[in-house]
């Protein structure tokens, strides 16, 4: 993967602040706000999401293979095919993990920074845009077509193998299939919802009290 550039950094304490006003402080927002918006839920951080569920499926089919094969006898040759098919396999397959980790904790920090910005203030156009709603939609549908399809696996596979198919090989392939579709999908459904959950609420206005600011001008309060 090439180098990305550096995240934008959280925003300054309350003390170090230096706008000169509102608008640069908003402006600054705007572009963190966009920014991290997309290393969370843009293009290509999809494209990255579905490569590295590719490299996941990949390998653990190559590791299939061996697993497979242990049910029938193998001649020799057949032996080494499958130990080099599963050997493949591990090497794509522990990438594949790291990646999914190192995704994992890197959306984490994204997801703490735009917090840190949105609360920061409010400003209706920038926060509207925040939503993304085909992003989000695009982020739903797919992952919830891979925890549905992970979900039949789960079920069909053990139900229709029998001991001529493949027996506990078979199972044990079809099932690491299941819980790789289920995982990653479930994965993107908790990212897409909380991602559009916390952008519905920074839009909704705040009701006006003798002592609040008003929302197009104070800043966003925590909770």
């Amino acid at each position: 993967m090439s180098p990305r550039a550096p995240l934008p950094p959280p925003p300054p304490p309350a003390e170090l602040r230096s706008w000169p006003d509102r608008e640069a402080r908003t402006a600054d927002r705007a572009r963190a706000l966009g920014e991290l918006g997309r290393r969370l839920l843009g293009p290509g951080r999809l494209v990255a999401f579905l490569l590295v569920f590719g490299l996941l499926q990949l390998g653990w089919g190559l590791i299939g293979v061996l697993l497979v094969s242990l049910a029938d006898p193998l001649d020799v040759f057949e032996v080494l095919f499958a130990v080099f098919a599963a050997a493949l396999g591990t090497g794509a397959f522990v990438p594949g993990v790291w990646l999914t980790v190192r995704g994992l904790r890197r959306d984490r920090v994204v997801r703490e920074r735009l917090v840190q910005w949105a609360l920061l203030d409010r400003h209706g156009p920038t926060d509207a845009r925040l939503r993304a709603p085909a992003l989000s939609a695009c982020w739903l549908v797919l992952s919830f077509v891979m925890c549905a399809a992970g979900l039949w696996a789960g079920f069909a596979v053990p139900a229709g193998t029998t001991r001529d198919d493949g027996g506990y090989g078979l199972v044990a392939y079809g099932m690491g299939v299941a819980l790789i579709l289920w995982t990653t999908g479930l994965t993107g459904l908790v990212k897409a919802v909380g991602h559009y959950r916390f952008a519905v609420r920074l839009t909704v206005p705040r009701p006006a009290g003798p002592d609040a600011r008003s929302a197009s001008s104070g800043p966003l309060p925590p909770g």
